[in-house]
């Protein structure tokens, strides 16, 4: 729209003008048809002096620059601010829209490093060049790795327990001691196959029909594995031909747990899971890396002085080199210099010793364990359900994003990458991994790898200290999110899950014991909450990626075709069939939804006391389940054993929200604006939830089914996806269906909102204000810059 205001024009010219010209029209018509031209009359000279002058729009731009932010971005009636289509809480939306939109690049000096490990690790291990350390793999140790561990399968035996007590690694047949693996072993026709958990021990059938069946963890079943007699030919010498032809029987309870190999009979190998498959520069062996000369990181990724250029990641791209120029020969240099543009907040990822993150990929006994893929016979990707493996899609999308630098002066936050999603679903799996000391406690297990990680920060590193790591990332991906936390890392930011404030439920309500908090010592824990709200983030659960649901486009599926009014599909407690049975499951949220909309028939065949037929509470799994959600108007949004992926879900299927959780924040919640797009009901407000819901009007609801749709894939991991299907084209050469669909993807996802969300709070939370460096280059105008008066 143009001002006139700011033209050189006035009304009253302008309709002098109009008369004029219609004027002279006529005339011209009438007496000088062949006259096409105003110039005569001075038009044009009049015409222009009406458009607004380029020094007139450049002064009208700079005088909106200099308006504050909360006048060119006020807030809209549910107090938010639109930035890339999000509503944001009002603050943080104002910052990203005058701020985050003009941020530009700077300079930044990366490191690039080539001391050498002893003995080159030996071959059995990776060397950090950053530090010249080997990084050993599964089951070595030692400066050069040269030492062999020994890490039985089984606990000391016993004369009752001749194979010790029950642990996940235990075995009767071949222990692989570098990793705590149970295999067939030599004298078998497949020594290589797996003979995990249950496979080598005597199955008790039950006695009654349907009762489960049970081990007899001390009396091995030679027979059914070793045997090379008869149509029951023992596990470890079933030729897969045929088995798959029905020619033979074997032991049902033996199958193909272990990753890198795939197939009923485990005979075929295939990739395993690493972080990031290596980055293209080395090798995934289990689940570690083995990276190529001159490469190094938990994922490959990262380059030394031995690398060649034209190799480099494209966080590393384009660079200017700079060699010292002291005389040394180019081949003993130990570090360069690398200049490269990038734009704030810059990261920096932490390379930790493999404890925390490979070797519990490597050795892990189920391969869908705390990841978000697996590869099939064709090394085609399987995308996994396991809501644990966003950990790990973050973690590859922070290692392979433009914001990662090496430079740790540089640094405006700094990500320690402890898998606790593999700690705690590993915390069985072997000896080595003994919670005995930690009363049988997951949480409090993985709490001491926590302090172990802070411990080797600390010694190696300069960073933790100058802030007492208020600039640090931790991420904790369990049901109970940070409650485990150690009190010394608790003013870093925490990337959770679970977003429970401790205002209402102040004690763990995990209704599984081996994750409770509750009798960790304070002398560990401290007396923090959960979540805290103005530092802590509540990051989306993974999701797999569903080709189906994207091609249907269920997120988009308009008001009309939403005839549901509310939907809830999940576990309902003990009053159902295979429901869980502690009272303190859900903190008894889904219990007491269930009792009031129930509308399918409990153990005692009664429905819901105000079951209504468009209200849908229902325990039993759907096999339409997204399409539900999809015909749904509202979805409902209440904790399972902790956190539950129900807010995805509905956001993923374009079903506004409804949150019944006390004083727990769901994904996002602190910084986006969730009145424009979610419902919010008091736990005791569930008996009157049909009457609240039908007193929204249709405008209300168009709204808000428009803001889902806006913002849902703010919630779907599409970077880590896109990463993967990168690695794919360049190995395979094709793109698989999921690939090509979601590609076509374009606006902000998890990763992205993760970035944006750290950029405002670089500049906006107070504790950075007020340790500011004011040396450091932002690429922001100074309007952007908070500083402390």
């Amino acid at each position: 729209m143009i001002s006139l205001q700011k033209s050189n024009c006035s009304w009253s010219l302008v309709a002098t003008i109009a008369s004029i010209v219609a004027l002279v029209s006529v005339v011209q018509l009438l007496l000088f048809p062949a006259v096409t031209s105003f110039d005569y009359f001075g038009y044009k000279q009049v015409k222009d002096s009406c458009i607004p002058t380029i020094e007139a729009e450049n002064n009208n731009s700079l005088e909106r620059q200099q308006q504050p932010l909360n006048t060119r971005f006020p807030d809209d009636l549910h107090k938010a601010v639109v930035y890339h289509g999000a509503p944001w809480k009002a603050d943080i939306g104002r910052w990203l829209s005058g701020c985050d939109s003009v941020v530009n690049p700077i300079k930044v000096h990366e490191e690039i490093n080539g001391k050498k490990c002893k003995d080159g690790c030996s071959s059995q291990g990776v060397c950090n060049h950053e530090f010249g350390q080997c990084r050993c793999f599964h089951g070595f140790n030692g400066d050069g790795c040269s030492e062999r561990l020994e890490l039985s399968c089984n606990y000391p035996a016993t004369e009752e327990q001749p194979y010790g007590r029950w642990v996940v690694s235990i075995c009767s047949a071949h222990c692989d001691t570098t990793r705590a693996m149970c295999f067939c072993g030599e004298g078998t026709k497949y020594p290589t196959r797996p003979a995990a958990e249950s496979c080598g021990f005597q199955v008790i059938l039950p006695t009654e029909p349907g009762a489960p069946k049970e081990v007899n963890w001390s009396r091995a079943d030679h027979e059914n594995i070793f045997s090379t007699n008869g149509s029951m030919v023992g596990w470890c010498n079933v030729d897969p031909a045929e088995a798959y032809d029905l020619k033979v029987k074997f032991k049902e309870e033996c199958d193909c747990k272990y990753d890198g190999l795939f197939g009923r009979f485990c005979e075929t190998p295939v990739l395993s899971t690493c972080i990031n498959q290596c980055s293209g520069q080395g090798h995934c062996r289990g689940g570690f890396c083995q990276c190529d000369n001159g490469w190094y990181g938990v994922d490959c990724s990262i380059p030394s002085v031995h690398s060649s250029i034209r190799d480099w990641p494209q966080w590393l791209s384009p660079a200017q080199i700079s060699i010292p120029d002291d005389g040394r020969v180019v081949r003993n240099i130990t570090g360069l210099k690398a200049m490269v543009e990038k734009k704030r907040p810059l990261i920096y990822v932490y390379d930790l010793p493999p404890e925390f993150n490979s070797l519990l990929l490597e050795g892990r006994h189920f391969k869908f364990e705390c990841v978000n893929r697996i590869y099939d016979q064709d090394n085609a990707t399987v995308w996994t359900e396991q809501l644990y493996g966003s950990q790990i899609a973050m973690y590859e999308s922070m290692l392979a994003s433009p914001h990662r630098t090496l430079n740790g002066e540089e640094a405006d936050y700094y990500f320690v990458p402890v898998l606790d999603s593999c700690i705690i679903t590993r915390a069985d799996d072997a000896p080595h991994l003994s919670m005995e000391k930690h009363m049988g406690l997951r949480s409090s297990f993985a709490l001491e790898f926590y302090k172990n990680a802070l411990d080797h920060i600390v010694q190696q590193y300069p960073y933790w200290n100058r802030s007492l790591g208020r600039d640090h990332i931790w991420s904790f991906s369990w049901d109970e999110g940070a409650c485990y936390a150690p009190k010394e890392i608790w003013n870093s930011m925490m990337l959770v899950h679970w977003g429970n404030t401790n205002s209402k439920h102040n004690h763990s309500t995990t209704a599984y014991w081996a994750d409770n908090w509750d009798n960790i010592s304070s002398d560990k824990r401290g007396n923090h909450s959960c979540f805290d709200p103005q530092k802590d983030l509540v990051i989306p659960a993974w999701k797999r990626p569903d080709v189906t649901s994207l091609s249907l486009k269920l997120w988009a599926r308009p008001r009309e075709d939403r005839k549901t009014l509310f939907y809830f599909n999940g576990n309902l407690g003990p009053a159902y069939e295979h429901g869980r049975p502690e009272s303190t499951y859900s903190m008894g949220i889904r219990q007491k939804l269930a009792e009031e909309f129930g509308s399918s028939p409990n153990k005692d065949g009664k429905l819901g006391n105000q079951h209504v037929e468009d209200v849908i509470v229902i325990a039993h799994p759907s096999e339409s389940y997204h399409d539900d959600l999809a015909s749904s108007v509202f979805c409902g949004v209440m904790p399972g054993d902790g956190w539950s992926g129900r807010m995805e879900d509905s956001i993923l299927q374009g079903c506004i929200p409804v949150v019944i959780q006390d004083g727990i924040f769901l994904p996002w919640e602190n910084v986006l604006n969730y009145e424009s797009f979610a419902v919010r009901l008091r736990e005791d407000e569930i008996p009157n939830l049909v009457n609240i819901l039908r007193g929204f009007n249709e405008t209300e609801v168009e709204f808000m089914l428009a803001n889902v749709k806006n913002i849902w894939q703010r919630y779907l991991h599409r970077d880590s996806i896109l990463l993967e299907a990168k690695r794919q084209k360049s190995a395979f050469g094709y793109n698989n269906d999921w690939a090509e669909k979601f590609s076509e993807l374009s606006e902000d996802d998890v990763f992205s909102t993760f970035i944006q969300t750290l950029h405002y709070k670089l500049y906006n939370d107070p504790w950075r204000i007020q340790n500011a460096n004011p040396k450091k280059e932002t690429g922001l105008p100074e309007e952007c810059l908070l500083r402390v008066q």
